[in-house]
């Protein structure tokens, strides 16, 4: 019985000896098959990951302690052999034995615990801020004393979550606009949320915060290879939650610089169309495209909504009515359905002035009227 339970062993740690025989660890082959944590890209998220391989180390240590001690005594001190058990009780060194040993292995696992823990939570002495603000279901990023914000939205395919095209490589993990950080740099991030709870989670950076309405979590990231690093909303804020990717790109500083002008010039432009009239044709061009990033998640592509939660777009009261009623319930959202929020802040004028005339001509609704950008701006400040 007892080479019975040694052939056993043997057995479930063959395994680990073949792996340490072809020059791999057990945590790298593990790792490789999609079962652990990534070791990340930034000094934290590797102090997270060696310090997960430790706490799991000592624990294999435990259990094969603790489990071959119960299982020779099982098998040794078995009644068919014999053997009479031992008579004892209340013995005070094993009682302080089994209470000290346990007190120190905690304690040798709260040192480096805490140590890594004090530099998660320090977010000081940052070189880039960035708030981060969750919707359902984008998010958006703005650039603290920079004046460049945007959203980011998913730019998979509808024919792919449809199942009407094969699905690429990055199906559902990728955006229309990544949010862009310096490597080498020390960058803070702001998270809240506008509506529901959400949680801005990236496994490469060792980051996951909350996003809470009406409250601000800090966190922080020091990337120092250039690349893309994905993650996504890691709270079940709604229907579409599975539809809330993130993407992170890291440049170097140059390019970051470049990057971050760019987006300023952007802003600058758009600030400028404000005051530009555009043709029917523009607006109903762009306003399709805004339609699909930002409404036809709850009204569908083809206008008839999900009726009595997302009513449909098609015959509807505010796409056929006044237009000034179809401005408010876009700006200010629905004083009555929760479900329709405000798209003031979240749209530019130039896209709310573009959906509004797509929706008020789409779906045979044909009104055969425009909304101008400047229209837009004078409704806000009219209000």
């Amino acid at each position: 019985m007892l080479n019975r339970a040694k052939r056993l062993f043997a057995l479930l740690l063959g395994p680990a000896v073949l792996i340490s025989i072809s020059g791999q660890s057990l945590a790298e082959e593990v790792e490789r098959w999609g079962l652990n944590m990534p070791r990340g890209v930034t000094p934290v998220s590797r102090e997270v990951y060696d310090l997960h391989m430790l706490i799991f180390w000592i624990c294999v240590v435990i259990g094969i302690l603790v489990f071959g001690v119960m299982f020779y005594s099982m098998i040794v001190h078995r009644k068919s052999r014999g053997v009479k058990p031992a008579n004892f009780h209340e013995s005070t060194k094993l009682e302080i034995l089994w209470t000290a040993v346990p007190f120190l292995i905690l304690m040798g696992m709260a040192w480096p615990a805490t140590n890594t823990l004090i530099k998660i939570y320090d977010t000081s002495e940052s070189e880039v801020d960035i708030l981060i603000t969750g919707y359902q279901w984008k998010w958006k990023y703005e650039y603290v004393n920079q004046d460049v914000s945007f959203f980011s939205n998913l730019s998979t395919p509808v024919e792919q979550i449809r199942n009407l095209a094969p699905k690429d490589e990055e199906y559902l993990l990728e955006v229309d606009e990544p949010v862009v950080i310096p490597i080498n740099k020390k960058v803070r991030f702001l998270i809240t949320a506008n509506d529901v709870i959400h949680a801005w989670w990236v496994p490469d950076l060792a980051v996951k915060k909350d996003a809470i309405p009406g409250y601000i979590n800090e966190t922080w990231t020091y990337v120092e290879e250039p690349g893309v690093y994905r993650g996504q909303c890691a709270e079940l804020c709604g229907k579409d939650h599975g539809f809330m990717p993130i993407v992170v790109e890291a440049l170097p500083e140059a390019e970051y610089e470049q990057w971050l002008a760019g987006k300023r010039q952007e802003a600058a432009k758009l600030r400028e169309l404000t005051n530009q009239t555009f043709s029917f044709d523009e607006l109903y061009e762009k306003g399709e495209q805004v339609y699909l990033a930002a409404c036809a998640a709850c009204h569908q592509a083809n206008g008839q909504g999900v009726p009595p939660t997302f009513p449909a777009i098609a015959g509807s009261a505010y796409a056929t009515g006044p237009i000034a009623n179809h401005l408010s319930i876009i700006v200010n959202g629905s004083p009555t359905n929760p479900a329709m929020r405000a798209f003031d802040g979240e749209l530019s004028e130039v896209d709310i002035a573009a959906v509004v005339t797509y929706q008020r001509n789409a779906f045979n609704n044909n009104m055969g009227d425009s909304v101008q950008p400047i229209d837009i701006l004078k409704f806000k400040q009219g209000q």
